[in-house]
């Protein structure tokens, strides 16, 4: 309670608030001093409890107890807050010391009060260690989970001092009724970089890692000045042990203001670890907060506030036309899915509702267009057929053509995709409208082949926390650029981050600053 009021009264003499803020922010919070002030009445009367059993030879000896006690409380928290108020701006997370500092004072009180009880109150406390490693095992695995859970914000300052990135400014509309956005480009050619694989923990484990993706992704994007940002998967890392959170709402906030801070508008689909099942919010509950997020609020986020009634957490169509207003190419970003519940990276895959959705909107797209409307797709997890063309490519068969890339994965299996078979690349054959596609999933895989027609492309992976040793590792990192020419023509260059290393040293050096 004292040190609420302090901090309160701290901020406001330093200029952080006017006198209505700070009234009105401590009626708001006033459980911080109903909480403390219940505490002080109950322990009062246990204090009373208590005395009325010691021996009158003891009672001096107790109330030295509760004088020295009493000022030492005082002292170290009035300590604490000033060091906080003071301390305020060359702090990274100031909540973590005023955290620290509690815990430290819990055990010093524990440890005075078992050594005072047992000299002045009870001759002979008897310990049932069991009853206390229970007790003690219980309140720590509920206390950890209740903190893997909470939001945690220690990228945000680095995330409120990011730039906007120059850009071209195109048209953006979006249709109510079918969820679709339509992008107008306003130049020659159109831009889309892929990023895939952020993998942010949000916590303050990972918290030098999820800089370091965040300042990766800000190198791509400032290198390439993109027109589109997609993502394809995986832009949480929710797994407990390994990130130390189940959190998978803080991070998606970050990212949002992270791009929202750039000005680059950005679409991303569904990665398995988004909605993990101990994740702290579900796939629906992530839903609600994307569309609070989306272009009505953010103008960066182009997430359909209208979805289609099919499998997925999030399917959806972007059209990219030129500035005549004929088509240009059709950005499908289709949900792969997570897992099947058969077992421990049982992956799932796209489902035929799925495929028929996909197959529906480029037979609309091309009768309204009297011609066959080139597309692409966007999703996470690969098709079979990724494998299927790796395993050609390394009997160097001819009917794959080899881009750019390398397949190094190793965790798992070399190509993880799903053991069930999606109709969807079989479809995408006979409408030949999609020209190419990007996953992600398999992080140490960058490879780009082209089979039957259609190129497939492996995204380089931004993740510098999920696998072991991946921080380490650089020639798997990076983005792809697509720059979608106004007659219709494409091309992709891989941008690794190596290759660039001098924007992301910039971007270091002046974050740096900023802070």
């Amino acid at each position: 309670m004292t040190v609420f009021i302090l901090l309160e009264l701290g901020f406001y003499f330093r200029g952080g608030s006017k006198l209505d803020e700070l009234v009105e922010n401590i009626f708001l919070n006033i459980i911080f001093i109903e909480v403390p002030l219940y505490c002080c009445i109950k322990n009062r009367m246990l204090m009373k409890m208590i005395q009325r059993r010691i021996h009158l030879s003891e009672n001096e000896n107790y109330k030295r107890h509760l004088a020295g006690i009493t000022v030492f409380s005082a002292v170290y928290w009035t300590a604490a807050a000033t060091v906080i108020i003071f301390c305020w701006g060359n702090m990274e997370y100031p909540v973590n010391f005023l955290i620290g500092a509690a815990i430290i004072f819990q055990a010093m009180i524990w440890v005075y009060d078992l050594v005072f009880r047992k000299s002045a109150v009870y001759k002979n406390i008897v310990i049932n260690k069991r009853r206390i490693a229970l007790i003690t095992a219980a309140a720590v695995t509920f206390s950890g989970y209740l903190a893997l859970r909470r939001d945690t914000w220690y990228t945000q300052r680095y995330i409120n001092s990011v730039p906007v990135v120059k850009h071209s400014q195109n048209d953006i509309d979006y249709d109510e009724e079918t969820g679709i956005y339509t992008i107008t480009s306003l130049k020659e050619d159109f831009k889309i970089l892929h990023l895939t694989d952020i993998h942010i923990g949000g916590s303050l484990y990972s918290y030098r890692k999820d800089l370091k993706a965040l300042k990766a992704c800000y190198a791509e994007i400032e290198h390439t000045k993109p027109d589109l940002v997609v993502v394809t998967g995986d832009l949480c890392f929710p797994i407990g042990i390994m990130s130390m959170s189940l959190n998978n709402l803080a991070p998606v906030h970050q990212f949002a203001a992270f791009m929202r801070n750039m000005g680059i508008p950005w679409a991303f689909t569904y990665g398995n670890h988004d909605t993990e099942s101990l994740a702290a919010f579900s796939g629906q509950e992530l839903n609600e907060v994307y569309k609070s997020l989306s272009y009505n609020t953010s103008g960066t986020l182009l997430y359909p506030y209208v979805q289609p009634d099919i499998t997925g957490r999030n399917n959806q169509l972007i059209e990219v036309r030129n500035k005549d207003g004929s088509m240009n190419t059709a950005l499908f970003l289709i949900d792969s899915n997570s897992y099947t519940g058969e077992g421990i990276n049982v992956y799932d895959y796209i489902h035929d509702d799925q495929v028929d959705w996909y197959a529906a909107q480029v037979e609309r797209l091309n009768a309204e267009e009297g011609r066959t409307v080139p597309s692409m797709a966007f999703f996470h997890i690969p098709l079979q057929q990724y494998r299927t063309a790796y395993e050609l490519y390394e009997k160097g068969s001819e009917e794959v053509t080899y881009f750019f890339g390398e397949n190094n994965e190793r965790m798992i299996d070399k190509i993880c995709c799903s053991d069930y078979p999606s109709k969807l690349f079989d479809r995408m054959c006979e409408l030949g409208s999609t020209e190419a596609v990007f996953c992600g999933h398999d992080h140490y895989n960058n490879m780009s082949l082209e089979y039957k027609g259609i190129r497939l492309t492996y995204g380089m992976s931004i993740d510098y926390l999920a696998m072991p040793g991946i921080e380490d590792d650089t020639e798997q990192r990076g983005a792809e650029l697509v720059t979608l020419h106004e007659d219709g023509t494409w091309e992709l260059e891989q941008i690794p981050l190596d290759s660039i290393m001098d924007v992301y040293e910039q971007a270091e050096i002046w974050a740096l600053k900023s802070f």
